[in-house]
């Protein structure tokens, strides 16, 4: 039963974080802030999560939990998988199983809890789940948390990935984080966004961000020494490097969150005619693919 004493549990959890690679972790990375400053920040955007949460629950409430209600009541309710949906759930899972499977090795599984992962389990629940109010909850949401996947493909932090194709997978899985929105916005139903104009889901998602980035990842970071995402120390590849680098991020992460799930959505729905009359010149059938 030794194996699995608490020592082991936390060994497996994070004792493989190298402090010695820049921005892992460590007792320099943890008091790269001030506590006077990292508890000022903490209370400021944690106030605002709560805030930006509330008002989006709210107006959300009041402006479309009956028309939300009747969509769902209107959409068919298909027993039968689509057979491409099944095939992108074998292909999502066996990316994150292998990710889970570097992490053990490496004995890093506290990363799983970086909001790349989250979201990533969020995609494979709405690709098992059967179309419901909370898929189509959990799917608006999801839509503007794929900022950090961008982040990652264009400052990508892979000086800790020393395992045969870890890195490779690292990518993988972050166009896969783009993947399986894109492919459920072809299903729609209710899988459809909600209009451009409405910024509400956004908005709660991104007080979600605020309040899971500065409660669980801070307070585990902090008891662990372990840079989750960012907050405890700067990333490598960080532009916004310093001592305000938190106030910073808040900032264009605010902006990414509230516009880049939105970008998106009407890239798609402008691609689509586009694909149709390329397809209509080419004289090949746009068939949609289930």
């Amino acid at each position: 039963m030794s194996r699995y004493s608490l020592h082991n549990l936390l060994d497996w959890m994070y004792g493989g974080v190298d402090p010695s690679f820049a921005g892992n972790g460590g007792p320099e990375c943890a008091a790269f802030l001030s506590g006077q400053q990292r508890l000022l920040e903490s209370v400021v955007f944690l106030s605002v999560g709560i805030v930006e949460i509330l008002l989006s629950l709210w107006k959300l409430r009041q402006l479309h939990l009956r028309d939300l209600e009747g969509h769902l009541l209107q959409q068919p309710q298909t027993k039968q998988e689509s057979l491409g949906k099944n095939v992108l759930l074998v292909l999502l899972c066996l990316i994150f199983g292998l990710e889970m499977g570097f992490k053990f090795a490496t004995r890093t599984v506290i990363y799983l809890l970086n909001p790349c992962h989250v979201v990533t389990m969020m995609q494979i629940f709405l690709l098992a789940c059967p179309p419901c109010r909370i898929a189509m909850i959990l799917f608006r949401l999801q839509m503007h948390m794929l900022n950090g996947a961008l982040l990652a493909l264009l400052f990508p932090v892979v000086n800790t990935r020393l395992l045969p194709f870890e890195m490779e997978i690292y990518y993988i899985q972050h166009v896969m984080l783009y993947v399986v929105p894109i492919y459920l916005l072809r299903k729609g139903g209710i899988y459809t966004p909600e209009p451009l104009c409405n910024f509400w889901w956004a908005l709660l998602s991104t007080g979600f961000m605020f309040v899971y980035h500065f409660s669980i990842l801070q307070i585990l970071g902090l008891v662990t020494e372990v840079n989750l995402n960012n907050m405890l120390c700067p990333a490598v590849s960080d532009p916004f490097y310093g001592r305000w680098y938190r106030i910073w991020a808040s900032g264009h992460q605010t902006v990414m969150t509230m516009t880049h799930g939105k970008l998106v959505i009407l890239l798609f729905h402008s691609a689509v005619p586009i694909f149709k009359c390329s397809m209509d010149l080419l004289g090949l059938p746009a068939k949609k693919i289930d």
